[in-house]
């Protein structure tokens, strides 16, 4: 059974033949594995201080916002992320900046023999290695966000000294369950004994499980309210908003993050950082500017190129597409608007079309070469379930599809979406570096 893009290798990036022998792919539920693999490393995940942040959407802009302020406020911090979308060198960060093949290579070869020796699937590999390296290359203190749920996902070894859900919507139900509630718990698996816990959710029932979580675990819980972000103000290259705190008062926050939707993940990044020990809390400065400088590609990115706009946001479930939808109405983009689509075929597209749909003026819906085999959708019969929509069409040769999109907005806007692998695949053609 494959795994989502997160757990399973992307075939098309060379560099993972070089880093890793054949490992297992898909989900095999359990932490053993990945205990035994680090305890044969020295425990590296102890070496440093760990924040870890979990959640349906919105966790890797949380995950990367606080290793922006971090590094901002003088610490040597590590970011892990997943997946990527152009490069596995995304993924494990040191300083804001990504390893050189060589060192990765040499730490992977460090690591290789605890990973065949226990089993370990692609993701559990990936992230022994990232704790490997944020221990050998001396960090202080990593950002790290969850892969899968959260209660037997790899990175559930971690003792953080803060830890977030952002919120809860239906995806990966395979894996986590078929309800929301179900789908919540396994999230807040995260929970740690004494460990302050974040949320942003707003879902009164699914509040109540997480209260009940915190509460047996004895684990501090701080909501992100939704009257915690005022004045809210979206903009093609940046989101703006108040917020009151009780370590360093009222807030004029900017990030570079777009969409109203950005604003409440950056907001659950502040409330995890008035939570860390005293050491380790940035001062003021360092937050706001911490938080202006923080890249998080392939996220309501928007870039001109040869003449025309692009939009990429690798939404790939229907609450992911409702945010799009959301700033794609604040925004003033350049018509006519054009959507390249590309969704896995195990993601609810009669939900996630017809709100995007409704925002553009045309729309190709085609696959991404990087999707696995068994994950690729019918575009042809998505395209043709719209019945009458002659907005829509299908192609299949990914590039052609593209080629197609830019034709049809001329000189106004593509948007790229439904999945990671989309927005990567169009990012790599376009010549557009998400390391940049």
């Amino acid at each position: 059974m494959a795994g989502p893009d997160r757990l399973d290798p992307p075939s098309e990036d060379p560099l993972l033949r070089l880093l890793f022998p054949e490992l297992a792919t898909g989900v095999e539920w359990g932490l053993e594995r990945t205990e035994r693999a680090l305890a044969a490393l020295h425990s590296p995940h102890r070496a440093y201080r760990a924040l870890h942040v979990g959640g349906t959407n919105g966790k890797g802009s949380v995950t990367a916002t606080l290793a922006s302020v971090l590094q901002r406020s003088g610490r040597k911090v590590g970011c892990y992320t997943s997946p990527h979308l152009c490069s596995f060198h995304e993924r494990i960060l040191v300083g804001g900046r990504p390893l050189s093949e060589p060192a990765l290579i040499a730490y992977a070869n460090e690591t290789r023999e605890a990973i065949e020796r226990y089993g370990l699937t692609f993701f559990e590999a990936v992230t022994v290695l990232a704790f490997h390296v944020f221990a050998r290359e001396g960090v202080e203190v990593a950002a790290i966000e969850v892969g899968l749920g959260g209660r037997l996902d790899a990175t559930n070894v971690l003792a953080p000294d803060v830890s977030a859900v952002t919120s809860i919507a239906m995806d990966h139900m395979d894996y986590l369950g078929g309800t929301l509630a179900e789908i919540a718990r396994e999230k807040a698996g995260i929970v740690k004994p004494g460990v302050p816990f974040v949320t942003s959710e707003r879902d009164p029932a699914l509040l109540e499980i997480f209260a009940d979580v915190a509460h047996r675990a004895g684990a501090p819980m701080h909501v992100v309210t939704p009257d915690r972000v005022r004045d809210v103000v979206v903009a093609a290259d940046h989101t703006s908003f108040l917020m009151t705190t009780r370590a360093w008062g009222d807030l004029e926050v900017v990030t570079p993050l777009v969409g109203a939707h950005q604003a409440t993940n950056t907001a659950v990044s502040v409330e995890m950082l008035e939570h860390v020990p005293d050491a380790l809390r940035p001062e003021r400065r360092a937050l706001l500017e911490g938080i202006r400088a923080v890249r998080h590609h392939g996220r309501n990115e928007i870039r001109a190129i040869d003449g025309r706009t692009w939009l990429f946001d690798v939404a790939h479930n229907p609450a992911g597409i409702a945010s799009l939808a959301a700033t794609l109405d604040r925004l003033d983009l350049p018509r006519p608007r054009v959507a390249l689509i590309g969704v896995l075929a195990d993601k609810d597209w009669r939900a996630m079309l017809p709100p995007l749909l409704g925002r553009v003026d045309a729309a190709v819906l085609t696959v991404p070469p990087s999707a696995p085999a068994d994950r690729r959708w019918d575009a042809t019969a998505a395209a043709t379930a719209l019945g009458t929509d002659s907005r829509v069409i299908a192609v299949q040769g990914f590039e052609a599809a593209l080629a197609e999109a830019a034709a049809r907005a001329g000189s106004g806007t593509v948007v790229v979406t439904g999945s990671v692998h989309t927005v990567g695949n169009a990012m790599r053609l376009l010549g557009v570096d998400p390391l940049s």
